[in-house]
């Protein structure tokens, strides 16, 4: 199958779980399930590449594997945060500034449906590849495992770090924190270049490149950074400031010592 007829399964089948997502946040006024969709989604992906690709066999088990367990592995801790919190305060801002237009939101989340498809561009260059290379499989699986490993442990410094009630109102500067105000999103764009390894060989190669060049556009231009930081400056303000002065962006690096 080519990829051109993948992509247009995998877009109708997400456009059809973000119609339900859409249903779902309209009738409880949380548009934070978008992301566990789009996580799911982005996995679902790399599975159907990985099923419907020519490649040898073994790349498309470990794409299938790789890209299945990183995103169940995302959707289920978002679905946390969504289930057990009120609606993220980017998502609040979003309904307050488009005055609640349910149209707009349905537009946001089709959105998100062609975004899984541009998302799983990588996964269909790997299940393409004929070649196995056990030096490049076990690279892209080193970079995977650092990488969602590396995610886990932010995600969960920062879990833990909103749990206290002590901390409302605070930013959290606690382990990897310290390194990166935004170290999940370092992991997160890291872990598109495992895929760029299992790629060599492929005749698609320079297709798997979309991941990492594509995510890094999204987190630091688009949709990451600065929403995340345009949250954080309305609720935090001055030390929010601060701990943008001290603390690299996105590439973990030792913080600056404060000038007060």
């Amino acid at each position: 199958m080519s990829i051109g007829w993948q992509c247009l399964i995998l877009w109708l089948l997400a456009a059809t779980v973000m119609t339900l997502g859409w249903q779902w946040q309209r009738s409880r006024s949380n548009a934070g399930i978008v992301d566990v969709l789009w996580a799911a989604g982005v996995g679902a992906g790399a599975v159907l590449m990985a099923l419907f690709g020519s490649g040898a066999p073994m790349i498309r088990a470990a794409l299938a594997i790789l890209g299945g367990v990183w995103g169940m592995r995302l959707a289920r801790h978002l679905w946390k945060r969504v289930r057990g919190e009120p609606e993220d305060g980017r998502y609040k801002h979003l309904r307050a500034h488009w005055k609640g237009a349910q149209w707009k939101f349905f537009a946001f989340f089709q959105f998100q449906a062609l975004l899984i498809v541009l998302f799983a561009l990588p996964f269909a260059a790997v299940a393409k590849n004929p070649q196995v290379s056990v030096a490049w499989l076990a690279a892209g699986a080193v970079v995977w495992l650092l990488s969602v490993v590396g995610e886990s442990v932010a995600d969960g410094q920062l879990a833990r770090f909103r749990a206290d009630p002590a901390n409302k109102g605070r930013t959290c500067r606690e382990g990897l924190w310290r390194y990166s105000r935004h170290p999940n999103y370092f992991f997160e764009w890291l872990h598109w270049f495992a895929y760029v390894f299992l790629a060599v060989g492929s005749p698609f190669f320079w297709l798997a490149w979309s991941g990492p060049l594509v995510m890094y556009v999204f987190l630091r231009w688009i949709s990451g950074v600065p929403y995340t930081e345009a949250q954080a400056l309305r609720s935090r303000g001055d030390e929010y400031r601060e701990y943008q002065r001290s603390t690299p962006m996105l590439i973990p690096w030792f913080p600056k010592r404060s000038e007060q």
